[in-house]
């Protein structure tokens, strides 16, 4: 296959004295048209396309700034490298402000050009390249590990890696390649599905298994606490680990960031893992010690965490923390509560501790089913997880972050559970007053398809509560979501590409808590 050559238009008003570097360049599949003077590099550009520009600053009549001014006219997306004798700081800034690629200060050397030439041209194909190597030797590690039967340790490390490609894929234009990632994860999945059945009774009761939702705040926060830190919680619900790489490069630029992983309990639903966060309980022992706060009969956000500020002050209070003032927390629901709190973010600080609940991306992964807007504009996961990003960088949460990154403080950033996006409908079969969630039910006597679901017939293996004697759960694995016998295809067309959490899933599970100091 022949290779494409790369255009390079080289002006220096020395161009004679270049004849070995613009050799050395040409033996390596770049044509050179090399110019004298700005005028003609001008006139040339006007009737010819280029790769590249190779641009001296230093000329008579018309100046390298001068002819970069007049290029940028023609041809605004001509990648141009500069090059002079100068190092003064205030002509670099002059170049990079006209938006040059690069700048090389003379002498040059053929290695010097070559690099700069390459990662202005060939660094695209060069990284993907990179990308197909990196992805086939992540690929066969991830498939011995699966045949080695992965501890929790494993699936942790398995599920960064599938979360890194997830945004490694976007840049990737082989369909095959992207094929394999995503058949890939729908393995990894089945098999982690395999795993939580078998081992998620013993992790809820040993001290060896993964650190749970439950643990989360005397992990993390009791010792910054302790240490009498200010600490600002930020809890981000729905955020899957996908969603957090996207937007750590963003947080870098203010916060040394260390991350640690974490497992959602089981149901990955709000009512159950955000309230095993902030009360430090497994469900049952929830149910159990504040059954004024349990409803059997509505488990939705608005009834069953409606007590989160409640409950983290009674784990607090068993870890034997005193607070010379009050801890606060805030619940951000919509845009008003968002921008209230960025412009009072100031008046907290004084307050040892700071929990803030943000429900945007819950609401926004619901609204995507009841709006064929946002459906469009997010038709997939990657589409999703480039508005979830969009949103973020207009956000008055980032307005927050910015302003916390400038105190003497620390930011702890989390979420309560992922999302999945289901495509495949599974049987359930239950009484009318068994739960209407798509990922998981609860009720008396149920039963299931088992291809894609767990039956739980004995919820206190899973530290679940029991409503009555016949109490059973169900959780669906995959990619799966519930759908009755009745209107079966009807339901099933519904839920279809939309999504979900509650069920067992690497993107609901396997969360990070990230640990942000300011810089």
């Amino acid at each position: 296959m022949k290779q494409d050559i790369k255009e390079i238009l080289w002006v220096d008003d020395e161009i004679d004295s270049l004849k070995s570097q613009i050799l050395f360049l040409e033996q390596r599949n770049y044509k050179v048209t090399p110019v004298t003077n700005g005028d003609d590099a001008i006139e040339l550009v006007k009737k010819k396309l280029f790769d590249l520009m190779l641009l001296d600053e230093m000329m008579p009549g018309r100046g390298g700034l001068a002819t970069l001014e007049e290029i940028k006219k023609i041809s605004p997306g001509l990648p141009v490298i500069m090059v002079t004798k100068s190092e003064e700081e205030s002509l670099m800034e002059e170049a990079i402000g006209q938006k040059i690629a690069f700048y090389i200060t003379k002498p040059v050397n053929p290695s010097q050009i070559l690099s700069a030439a390459k990662k202005i041209l060939e660094e695209k194909k060069i990284r993907g390249e990179k990308a197909v190597r990196d992805f086939v030797s992540e690929f066969r590690k991830i498939q011995v590990l699966l045949q080695s039967g992965p501890n929790w340790q494993d699936w942790i490390e398995i599920h960064k890696q599938l979360s890194y490609w997830d945004l490694e894929m976007q840049g990737v234009q082989d369909q095959s390649l992207i094929e394999s990632h995503q058949g890939q994860k729908r393995e990894c999945n089945v098999e982690f599905g395999k795993a939580v059945e078998r081992f998620y009774p013993n992790w809820v009761t040993s001290k060896n298994g993964p650190t749970l939702s439950p643990h989360i705040v005397k992990k993390h926060l009791f010792p910054l606490l302790q240490a009498q830190k200010q600490v600002f919680f930020i809890v981000l619900d729905c955020m899957r680990l996908d969603h957090w790489y996207a937007l750590q490069p963003v947080l870098e630029e203010m916060y040394n960031i260390q991350v640690d992983y974490y497992y959602s309990i089981l149901p990955t639903a709000t009512p159950y893992a955000r309230n095993a966060i902030f009360s430090g309980l497994f469900p049952d022992e929830l149910a159990q010690k504040f059954p004024e706060y349990w409803s059997s009969k509505d488990d939705s956000d608005a009834s069953r965490n409606r007590n989160e500020r409640q409950l983290l002050d009674a784990q607090l209070k068993r870890l034997g923390l005193a607070f010379k003032s009050e801890p606060k927390y805030v619940k951000v629901l919509d845009l008003a509560e968002a921008e209230n709190l960025a412009r009072k973010i100031s008046s907290y600080s004084g307050t040892p501790l700071l929990s803030v609940v943000v429900n945007f991306l819950d609401i926004l992964a619901h609204g995507r089913s009841e709006s064929e807007i946002i459906l469009e504009i997010a038709p997939d996961e990657a589409a999703f997880r480039s508005l979830m990003k969009t949103w973020f960088l207009h956000s008055p949460l980032l307005e927050v972050l910015r302003y916390l990154a400038k105190q003497d403080c620390v930011v702890v950033f989390t979420t309560d559970h992922g999302s999945v996006l289901g495509t495949r409908g599974n049987l359930a079969y239950g009484k009318k007053d068994t739960s209407t969630h798509l990922r998981y039910k609860y009720g008396d006597n149920l039963n299931c398809d088992p291809k894609g679901a767990i039956l739980v017939k004995d919820p206190k293996l899973y530290r679940l509560p029991m409503y009555s004697l016949a109490t059973t759960y169900l959780f669906a694995k995959e990619d799966y979501y519930f759908v009755y016998p009745t209107n079966y295809h009807e339901y099933e067309r519904e839920y279809r590409n939309s999504f979900q959490h509650g069920g067992i899933s690497l993107e609901e599970m396997i969360l990070p808590v990230a640990i942000l100091r300011p810089q």
